[in-house]
């Protein structure tokens, strides 16, 4: 099954970009994972497991570094072909 999530991460800090650039930096590095981002999301698409464990280990990451921040994301069960604008 395939899916497309939207993530928004919000540090809890006024230095917030290093954590949001260093977030999408890890999901790039996924195999297997699309990931496209604007100015206030992160798109991520693929195979259902593949997205979600992928998104649960880079979140614990994010988590166990100093400081706070929260995440909205929103998952739809959508098959997104490379290439095509991902759009929720």
């Amino acid at each position: 099954m395939k899916v497309a999530v939207e993530i928004s991460m919000y540090p809890l800090s006024q230095n917030y970009e290093p954590p949001i650039i260093a977030f999408i930096q890890a999901l790039r590095q996924v195999e297997g994972l699309q990931v496209a981002t604007n100015e206030l999301s992160t798109q991520v698409a693929g195979d259902y497991d593949l997205v979600m464990d992928s998104i649960r280990n880079t979140m614990k990451g994010a988590f166990e570094q100093p400081g706070t921040c929260s995440f909205v994301l929103k998952v739809l069960n959508v098959d997104i072909s490379p290439g095509t604008e991902v759009v929720f």
